[in-house]
Order: C-alpha cells, then structure tokens, then sequence
C-alpha cells in the first residue's frame, strides 16, 4: 500500500531513542525525508548514519534540547532550511519526572511544563508557516494518561491532558487550512523509558520488576507490551495520505488496555 509519504519532509523530535526513533525510521522506509533532533547527540548522529544505510537517504540530525524555547525555535529552523520545507511535524519528548502530589516541588512543575505542554506549543508556533505552505500534518505523542491516570506519573497525568486540549482545539482553528492534527497515545511500550518506570514501581512497592510486568501484562488483552515499532506504525499511517480524514482526536496504541 502507498502511503503517499514518499518525499515528505518530516521532522520527529526526541528522536534519538524509544518511539522517536521508530516513528523517524519508520517514516523514512516510506520513503519521507526526515530530519531528527535529541539531546544526545551521539546516539543522535548513530540513528542517522543506521537510517541512511537502510534507505539510502540523507537525515538531517540536530541537536536540541525541547524544554527550551530557542532550541525549538532553532530546530525547526534549521530542518525547514536543510529539508526545503516541512509536510510533517511529530513533536515528542521525554516523559516529566515520576512522583506523586507530596513529592513535587514548584520547579518539578515548571519543568515538567515546559518539557511536556510548551514544547508542543513551540514546535507547533514555529513549525507553522512551513505547514501552511504545505498543508501539512502534525502528530502529537502524548500517553493513555490522558485517558486514565497513571498512579506515580502525576506531572505526566496533568499536563498531557492539557495538551490533549491543544491539540483538539488547534485541530478546529487548522482544518480550513488544510493541516490535521492528531494526538498518539501510546500504552506501555517496551522502551527503556517504560522499563526504568517498572523498576521505580518494584523498588517502591517491594516487589521485583519481573512480577511488575507480569502484573501489568495480565491486564492487557492482547497479554504484552507493544514494541516501539508496532506505534510507529500507527503515527505513520496517521501521517499518511490514508489517514487524510482523521483529525482533533486521540488514537490510543495500547493493546487494548484502556477500556474505554
């Protein structure tokens, strides 16, 4: 199937590892051209070189880090000149810190806010008169915490909900011109990410990390994680021509979790 994503110009963010780096790789083996940005800039330019060899292309990689301001302003600069334009914009990045009520201070929450809900609005600020040009498509990589509260990932609960509301009602305010825009929720995911919270989970409750995930797993039917390329799969396709009617919701890549 043709996806229609041949010679798209896609910047993914956070991409150095975890989703991000299937969501790049997957865009780019359909043939977009995509720049990356991450902190990390080893692991960031060691994907780039992986992707080239696998799809003969180029990848722009740029460092950035998305909790600041100019970085966002900066990358989008910089892929938008090196790509000739942008069709796609998939804004991620890594989760806020774990914690409940008591355990968060007043920087843990101005962190958390400008990682979690300002980079979307930066990115998408700045990333906007290319997508008009192109009529183009934002995805936005959220978590089912926006469906159901996680328990310990209060910053993550509170703020991906506010995005959620960003992304509905900029969805309304684009569609006349042509951009969707789209929120991906991933469930558990088998990325270190998710690994590390597992062990957090084991350590606070007494418990080991292998029992963690089995209890987890119990509850899923379709009985394990997802692989990291099993929702890169589902942002491609909302990325794609095929998904050209779907806008201003949340698709939820859970294995069934969220039952609602």
């Amino acid at each position: 199937m043709d996806l229609g994503l041949k010679g798209k110009r896609a910047l993914v963010t956070a991409a150095s590892e975890g989703l991000g780096r299937a969501v790049a790789r997957g865009l780019a083996a359909e043939g977009a051209f995509v720049a990356i940005c991450s902190r990390r800039r080893e692991a960031l330019d060691a994907l780039a070189r992986s992707i080239s060899g696998e799809t003969g292309k180029p990848v722009a990689a740029f460092t950035a880090d998305v909790s600041r301001a100019e970085d966002c302003a900066r990358v989008v600069i910089d892929a938008a000149a090196t790509l000739g334009g942008l069709d796609l914009l998939v804004t991620n990045a890594g989760g806020p810190r774990p914690g409940q009520f008591v355990d968060l201070s007043d920087d843990d929450w101005r962190a958390a806010f400008d990682l979690t809900l300002m980079s979307v609005v930066r990115l998408v600020r700045a990333a906007l008169p290319h997508l008009e040009e192109s009529c183009g498509r934002i995805l936005v990589m959220t978590s089912t915490s926006v469906k159901q509260p996680i328990p310990g990932l209060l910053l993550s609960n509170a703020l991906r909900a506010a995005v959620t509301g960003l992304v509905r009602t900029i969805a309304d305010e684009l569609a006349p011109k042509g951009i969707r825009v789209v929120a991906v929720a991933p469930g558990r995911i088998d990325t270190d990410r998710l690994r590390q919270l597992d062990e957090a989970r084991a350590k606070r409750t007494g418990t080991i990390v292998e029992a963690v995930r089995e209890a987890e797993e119990r509850d899923i039917p379709l009985g394990r994680y997802g692989r990291p390329e099993e929702f890169a799969d589902a942002v491609v396709w909302l990325a794609s021509d095929r998904a050209s009617y779907v806008t201003g919701t949340t698709v939820v890549v859970d294995g069934g979790k969220i039952r609602r």
